[in-house]
Parts: C-alpha cells; structure tokens; sequence
C-alpha cells in the first residue's frame, strides 16, 4: 500500500486523513505535515498518524497530497522542489491552482493531479473532481479517484473546467449555508424559535437533497410537485423571482469562477 502524506492538516486536510483511516490504511502508511506543533500534537493522539516535515513526507511518501492555503503554496513548493521525482504524485487540493504552477516549479515529469474538494468531506459526503496534469497518467487518476472515495464521490474533468467546479461545488455548501440561514430568519420573523426554525429547515433541506440524490427527475419537477395552483408555494416562488434570486446565484457563480482564475493567474500569470 503507497503511503501518503497530507501537507496541511486543516480541517479539510484531517478530513481526508481520517476518511483514509476509516477506509483501511494504516495510520503508519499516513503523515502529515502541521506548521502548529500543539495542532500536530492533537492530531497524533486522536488518529496515531505521524506528523512530520515536509521534507519527512517527500523521503517518506509516494503521493503527496497538497492541502494548504493558496497564498502558502510557495513555501511548500521550495521545499519539494529538489526532494521530488518521477516516481512522486503530487495531488492538489489548491484552489484556483493550475497544475502548469507545479509542474513550473518542480522536476521535471512529476506527475500532479488537481483536485477540488469541499467541505462536506468532514463529514463522508464530499463532492471532489479532479483533473490530470500534463504528466499524470490514467493509473495516477485511478489512485486519486480511490484516494477521495473515501470522503465522497469523485468526478474527472478537464483541467479547463476546474474554475467553473470551483464556483459550483466547492464554494457551493456556503451558497446553501447562507440560504438555509436566512429561511431559519425568516422563520423567526413568523414568530418560531430559532431552534423550531431550524429544526424544520435542516430536515426541509436534508430531505430535499435526498430526494434530488435518489429521483430521476428533474430539479423543476420536483418543485412543481410542491406548487399548487393559487397555493403559498407559487406565492413564494414568484417574490422569490421578483427579486431576482436566481439572476443573483447566476451572478454570484459566475464571481466565484472569475476568482478562482484570478487566483491561478497570481501565482502563475501564464495560465
């Protein structure tokens, strides 16, 4: 079995590490790198995994999974850059970071895979894609695609759409956050207690997404089913659309796109 190690233990990074664990491998085929020695502390005796430096992980591991902030990605890739070789896979779960930035930067021929994750990997229900980078073979993509399937389910894309799934999916848990918080408000507006609110909306919305997970049908059909004629649904609905809620979303994805590039283009003008 590779070993693997996880370079930024964030909450993303222990998500990973603890989906792995729970999946079959062996604290001693994982490590991790924590720039905070308490923070690594913590997560050496709550899952028996090793946390180490990141030269340990390039000596040590054969995929090198990168989950540390954008804006902190240059360090990292100091440090790899005259530890790594072809025999290397390096998988990143940066966003907006094109696999052009790493393969620039390290050996040449180490394989990179681009990985974008979201948050509901803490909790088993990840949407991850994942895109292969100019040296990344399809064996490279099936270890990555086992890697993350341990948190969620995994797609592959092309590289040139991984901006639009940055917008869409994984920025996508906080666009239901904000919608859920703001039903939950207007529930107290009607004189609910929040903890009523909330309890109604979360089951409103859990339910929902398993209906949405588990029908063949189509999104509007759905929410036709729940619109009688004259009803409150369609009342609803049409503030909703008096509003622009749903010009608002498209605008709102669309910014999250362009920022994602932007994010890319910082660290490496060329893409």
């Amino acid at each position: 079995m590779s070993v693997i190690a996880v370079l930024g233990a964030g909450k993303i990074g222990e998500a990973l590490l603890s989906g792995l664990l729970h999946g079959g491998h062996s604290p001693d085929d994982l490590l991790f790198t924590e720039r905070y020695p308490a923070r690594a502390a913590e997560l050496t005796e709550r899952y028996g995994v090793h946390g180490g430096t990141v030269a340990e992980a390039a000596r040590r591991a054969d995929v090198l999974v990168v989950a540390v902030k954008p804006q902190d990605i240059d360090p990292v890739l100091d440090e790899l850059a005259p530890l790594l070789g072809q025999e290397s896979l390096v998988v990143s779960l940066c966003a907006g970071l094109p696999t052009a930035l790493y393969e620039r930067r390290l050996p040449e021929g180490v394989p990179v895979v681009r990985v974008m994750p979201n948050t509901p990997m803490l909790v088993g229900e990840a949407m991850s894609a994942v895109s292969a980078g100019a040296h990344a073979t399809a064996e490279h993509i099936a270890v990555v695609k086992d890697l993350l399937s341990h948190v969620g389910q995994v797609v592959e894309v092309p590289e040139s759409q991984q901006d639009a799934v940055t917008a869409l999916s994984g920025s996508g848990p906080a666009y239901f956050f904000y919608l859920v918080e703001a039903m939950i408000d207007a529930g107290i507006l009607l004189g609910l207690p929040r903890a009523l609110a909330g309890q109604l909306i979360i089951q409103s919305a859990v339910g929902a997404a398993k209906m949405l997970a588990e029908s063949d049908e189509h999104p509007v059909l759905l929410r036709e089913a729940v619109t009688s004629p004259a009803g409150t649904t369609i009342n609803a609905i049409r503030e909703l659309e008096k509003h622009g809620v749903r010009a608002a979303l498209l605008a709102a994805i669309e910014a999250a796109k362009d920022r994602s590039t932007e994010l890319g283009r910082a660290h490496d003008p060329r893409v």
